[in-house]
């Protein structure tokens, strides 16, 4: 980690004023939703994406995850002062912070086939660092005036059954960690880690039964399961009071099992349908846009197109927003 705990929270003495004076109305007085897009789903400029949060999508809320090239966790004192003033010049919100939390191996079991494969959008912790990670998570939330962290549960095994149980504890204790903060943990349904479809989160809620422990739902990545139904199947079976946060992607699935990104609004995700049945359900935390598809050749111009679509899909669930 680049900075030490020390280090972070030395700087918060004198970023403390800026966090206190975001002034957030919400979009409309009928969105249900905190309406929100992932910063460097549009850009590493923290200026520019938040100009265009603001400005171009008319979004009061936004999620971070990372900017000018680092992840949200390895931030120095000079980068959040940097980003918090940025917050307040374009009024804008934080839903939570999307850290990389239990993104990694899990000590003892076999390496993953996931392992290092993926995208950790700069954050490079292993197991031996995050409990420290989990605090400095913790601190960012508080800085930034959120309630929320976003997790994972590690690396996907191909026999997760000896490992569960410890997975379970090792997030109940985070969970418990978290909550004498006041702070929300998200566990977010990522198909390179060991919860990934409704069926997978509905057993892990059961098993971590704390009610900061929530699910950061996100049916794009169920969908890349060839067998799976996010929607309406396994939305259905989910805990809608368990339900903290949700990203908005979609998929595309080919005959011969494999899968791409799609564009919001296309693919087999129904947005509007899941959006009305959000809304329907007393939904009213962040719908959060992680388009993770380039099909318009660059993050920023990809986000607007699936921006356009997410919007037509709020509009078409009557949600008001």
């Amino acid at each position: 980690m680049s900075i030490s705990r020390r280090e972070f929270m030395s700087g918060l003495a004198a970023t403390g004023a800026l966090a206190s004076t975001a002034r957030i109305a919400p979009a409309s007085a009928s969105c249900p939703f905190r309406v929100a897009v992932i910063n460097d789903e549009i850009s590493q400029d923290f200026d520019h994406a938040c100009y265009v949060a603001a400005h171009d999508f008319g979004l009061q809320w936004i999620e971070l995850r990372g900017m000018w090239d680092k992840n949200i966790t390895d931030l120095d004192a000079a980068d959040i002062t940097r980003s918090l003033a940025i917050l307040k010049k374009y009024n804008l919100r934080v839903t939570d912070i999307a850290s990389p939390l239990f993104k990694t191996d899990w000590p003892g079991a076999p390496i993953s086939k996931q392992s290092e494969r993926r995208d950790n959008f700069h954050a490079s912790f292993d197991a031996n660092q995050q409990d420290a990670l989990l605090d400095h998570s913790i601190e960012l939330a508080k800085t930034f005036s959120t309630d929320r962290v976003r997790c994972f549960d590690f690396w996907r095994l191909d026999d997760q059954k000896p490992y569960r149980a410890a997975i379970n504890d090792k997030l109940r204790q985070a969970a418990q960690r978290c909550a004498k903060h006041n702070i929300i943990l998200l566990l977010e349904n990522e198909m390179s880690c060991n919860t990934a479809t409704a069926e997978e989160s509905v057993a892990t809620l059961a098993a971590v039964p704390e009610s900061n422990f929530m699910l950061n739902w996100d049916p794009g990545n169920a969908a890349t399961f060839p067998n799976s139904k996010p929607f309406p199947d396994g939305y259905n079976l989910l805990p809608k009071r368990r339900i903290g946060h949700c990203h908005a992607k979609s998929v595309i699935r080919h005959p011969d099992g494999k899968w791409e990104w799609a564009a919001v609004g296309t693919g087999v995700v129904d947005w509007a349908a899941q959006l009305r049945a959000l809304q329907h359900d007393g939904y009213h935390y962040a719908v959060s846009l992680e388009t993770h598809w380039r099909g318009a050749g660059t993050p920023e111009a990809s986000t607007r197109v699936s921006m356009k679509g997410l919007k037509e899909a709020l509009a078409k669930a009557g949600t008001g927003c």
